[in-house]
């Protein structure tokens, strides 16, 4: 069978699978008792599994398999939840990631032997079940059962009962000539199945099947149907010799002091259990409909054609704008009416391909809460990970290239932030330390931030650090100097580690959040933790941006960034520090003429406006020629000579044709 054609479907469905699998591990190592999760995790491991076996990738099933075995003995209660084994997991995890990255390059799926030789040391690990030592110690009559049952069993049993669920012991022996005991067997499993659950069953389910077993089995079953209903079930089925059926509910109250609660006996069912099962079936199938109607359906769209319906949208509008100012001149009715139809459908048409483009911020913090349990444990440091507004969406483009910075953020967070346990008790602090991660939109921006209860940053470390490096802060203000830490090759950390200490990860976050056009922050206080604010635009393709003009050019800078707008007088120019200054709002702010950063003359360097701008925490005035208004621009890159250009962000182009750059405020600032 030829799978080619299922690869890219394939590929993503298992990094789904993969990043559900870390995330559902890492909520049972903190819930070991979560019962429904281990068999959350059951079921996607063995769907990763069926589907690489599917495509012919053999090691990758096998590893799954593997994995598989350890997380059956955790569902029958035989392996302990502990640090140590799900280590072992996350490391599996981690290999079949990279199979899946290698196998979308092309490449082999890789070796396994390692990771394998770990998972089967786990498999052969078993723990002791304090009710099964019990049982062992009473006699056979004070049993609640006669199958020796564990931890797991124990305890979905109380939840049945707790849920107004009988609890019956079956003992069922088949007839002597039976010829195909198996088969028999599974008759009945099926028959029970049908208005019920096995807890479990002796012997096992595998010796059942290869018919390893005299004649009779016993299985521990709950359903809402009465004894009578439940053995009549069983004994219409052909080779069964005799059926017992024996009531657990009163012995498991006493054993588990589960309060006896007011049971109503159920109705008998006339119909038989066939007839029971149909209907139940019936049942199913019509609440499956219902569901079916209530649910989203989606398609998955390949990206590529995503960014040609974003460009040719951008084309057109951009023909709107020269359609509107063609029609300025001329006073026709019925083409004014017609290209304000056109306008309203461009714009919904844009609102619409701009929402298609935006994903939530959760397909990138789903990574994180997996990296600060392994940080936690590789620095020995108690932490957690608390993420508020992951529904926050921003453009696709934007969400690709966020990932990095914040990864970095948050082990800086962890190495350089959070203290050591003992550290934090001295300090009177919660000895577990909290990492926030919080988003949410401002205005036509992201805002993302991320905070850490630590020990702060240390102003005195980063200035002596500044000085050494022949860095000087003379005339500095401490938000000034803690903001040297963004410099290339900057880190106050003495001793470099796998985390941290080169000094490459700070400078990484501010070039990258520069090169989406967003800011980022640093707000932070010694001994109570840091906070650096990060806002992105939320989409890098249309925006509204004021058009000015500076000598006899054109440019435009997005609205995002301007407060306000003054005119601008001569007189109202202060000096400090050899930098010009105006006061705005009883605040002192730089004055920035863009003629002279750009190296372009200005026509009347006394007249003018004041174009206030504020980028993160800081504001400054931009002094431009003259205003030509607001406008809405697509963005269009550079190209390879003009990338490195810093000042601009980008071109458009106007109605007129003229192609237009755009500024980069925040390189400006």
């Amino acid at each position: 069978m030829d799978t080619s054609q299922y690869l890219s479907m394939f590929l993503e469905e298992s990094m789904d699978n993969l990043q559900a699998l870390n995330e559902s591990l890492l909520q049972l190592e903190q819930e070991p008792e979560n019962i429904d999760k281990v068999n959350e995790i059951f079921r996607v491991a063995h769907t990763l599994k069926g589907m690489a076996a599917t495509m012919g990738y053999s090691k990758m099933a096998e590893l799954t398999h593997k994995m598989e075995d350890v997380l059956s003995r955790f569902r029958d209660g035989d392996l302990n939840v502990t640090q140590e084994v799900v280590t072992v997991l996350f490391t599996c995890l981690d290999k079949l990631e990279q199979m899946v990255d290698a196998i979308s390059e092309g490449n082999e799926e890789g070796e396994i032997e390692g990771i394998i030789k770990e998972l089967e040391s786990l498999h052969s690990q078993s723990m002791e079940v304090p009710l099964s030592s019990e049982q062992e110690k009473q006699g056979e009559s004070d049993k609640v059962s006669s199958i020796v049952l564990n931890e797991y069993d124990i305890s979905v049993i109380k939840q049945v009962i707790e849920k107004d669920y009988n609890v019956y012991e079956i003992n069922i022996t088949l007839d002597e000539k039976t010829l195909l005991k198996s088969a028999r067997a599974f008759l009945i499993v099926k028959a029970l199945e049908d208005s019920g659950d096995i807890i479990k069953i002796h012997p096992s389910t595998e010796d059942i099947e290869n018919e390893n077993f005299d004649l009779d089995f016993t299985a521990i079953y709950v359903s809402k149907k009465t004894d009578t209903e439940v053995y009549e079930s069983i004994i219409g089925i052909s080779e069964v010799a005799s059926v017992q059926v024996k009531f657990l509910n009163d012995s498991f109250k006493e054993k588990l002091e589960i309060k006896p609660t007011v049971q109503v006996n159920p109705k008998p069912v006339v119909e038989k259990s066939k007839q029971a099962a149909t209907n139940k079936v019936t049942k199913k199938e019509e609440k499956k409909s219902n569901q079916h109607k209530k649910v989203h359906q989606s398609v998955r769209v390949d990206l590529e054609r995503l960014d040609n319906f974003m460009n040719m949208v951008s084309e057109l509008v951009i023909h709107r704008t020269r359609l509107e100012q063609i029609a300025s001149g001329y006073r026709i009715l019925d083409l004014s009416e017609t290209l304000e139809q056109v306008a309203r459908t461009t714009s919904d048409l844009q609102d619409l391909v701009m929402k298609i483009r935006m994903l939530p911020l959760d397909t990138v913090f789903n990574r994180f809460p997996r990296m600060v349990r392994d940080l936690s444990v590789e620095l020995d440091k108690e932490m957690e990970l608390i993420i508020e507004g992951q529904e926050t969406e921003l453009d696709r483009t934007v969400i690709d290239e966020i990932g990095e910075p914040l990864i970095h953020l948050i082990r800086n967070a962890a190495d350089h932030g959070i203290e050591s346990k003992e550290e934090r008790e001295a300090a009177g602090k919660d000895p577990v330390g909290k990492i926030k991660l919080i988003a949410y939109q401002e205005g036509t921006k992201a805002v993302i931030k991320v905070q850490d209860d630590g020990a702060g940053i240390n102003v005195d470390k980063i200035k002596a650090k500044a000085e050494r490096l022949g860095i000087s802060t003379e005339g500095m203000n401490d938000t000034d100097i803690r903001n040297l830490i963004f410099n290339q090759g900057f880190s106050t950390n003495e001793e470099v580690t796998d985390i941290s200490g080169r000094g490459v990860g700070m400078d990484v976050v501010k070039t990258k959040i520069a090169a989406l056009g967003g800011t980022v922050d640093l707000i932070s206080e010694l001994g109570e933790g840091s906070s650096f604010i990060i806002k992105l635009p939320l989409t890098l393709q249309i925006i509204q941006a004021l058009l000015v003009k500076v000598g006899s050019e054109t440019m435009a800078i997005s609205l995002g960034y301007v407060n306000e707008i003054v005119e601008f007088k001569e007189e109202d120019i202060k000096k400090t520090n050899n930098q010009e200054v105006i006061i705005y709002r009883g605040a002192i702010i730089p004055l920035i003429r863009i003629n002279e950063k750009l190296d372009i003359e200005a026509k009347n360097e006394s007249k003018g406006f004041v174009v206030i701008v504020k980028v993160g925490e800081k504001t400054a005035g931009i002094l431009v020629d003259s205003l030509m208004g607001q406008q809405e621009i697509v963005i269009k890159p550079l190209g390879k000579i003009l990338k490195n250009l810093k000042q601009y962000i980008g071109a458009t182009i106007l109605g007129d044709g003229l192609v237009t750059l755009i500024l980069d405020i925040a390189a400006l600032i």
